[in-house]
């Protein structure tokens, strides 16, 4: 599954995964049929839902500028803590002469560096958090629709997300062939058409 860059595991996918009835009222001899989905594998770029890859690739490319930034400057910072590492390895050996007042003034350049690396992660963190929903419930409650509309259609009683469970460590074992309609969703939900905006103008 593929995730954002910038901040790691911190968007999962929410609760539309229905676990509940589809509103078909069963007979005793009715079986009882249920599948699972791995809505992980929405995300995937190639054989995942497009409109929700597309809204994740959005997104991550709208905060592609700030992450390569905060990049740039962590390459820096650390470049600077080898240089410094370096210049106190030549003191303690007394090999080289060091100028003091230089030295100074790279561990006050990598100290600053560290400051504003940090309210650059937490100012990313911050607009992330804002902007995530925004960009992606639009498709989200437009799976969480064709879930339902899915279960009925093929007469499920319940529907369960593969990757929670598997994530909480529940499922011991089962037979992916006869229970898992990951594919089947997948490419019944790309061929609906879409009814909501997947991504939202930037703010």
């Amino acid at each position: 599954m593929k995730r954002f860059s910038f901040i790691a595991a911190s968007f999962i996918f929410a609760a539309i995964t229905a676990v509940s009835a589809f509103g078909q009222a069963a007979t005793p001899a009715a079986p009882f049929k249920m599948a699972v989905i791995d809505t992980g594998a929405f995300a995937d770029s190639k054989a995942g839902i497009t409109r929700y890859a597309s809204a994740m690739n959005a997104l991550e490319a709208e905060f592609k500028p700030l992450t390569t930034e905060i990049q740039g400057m962590v390459t820096k910072y650390n470049t600077l803590g080898a240089e410094i590492k370096k210049l106190q390895d030549q003191v303690a050996a007394g090999t080289v002469p060091v100028d003091q007042k230089s030295a100074q003034a790279k561990v006050e350049e990598y100290q600053n560096l560290e400051t504003a690396i940090k309210r650059k992660q937490e100012d990313l963190k911050n607009r992330a958090e804002r902007r995530e929903p925004q960009v992606m419930n639009p498709i989200r409650q437009e799976i969480g629709k064709a879930l339902n509309d899915y279960g009925i259609q093929k007469g499920y009683a319940l529907i369960l997300d593969a990757a929670k469970l598997d994530g909480a460590g529940l499922i011991l074992a089962f037979d992916a062939a006869k229970v898992d309609v990951t594919k089947d969703f997948i490419t019944y939900f790309n061929a609906r058409p879409a009814t909501t905006a997947s991504t939202t103008t930037p703010r």
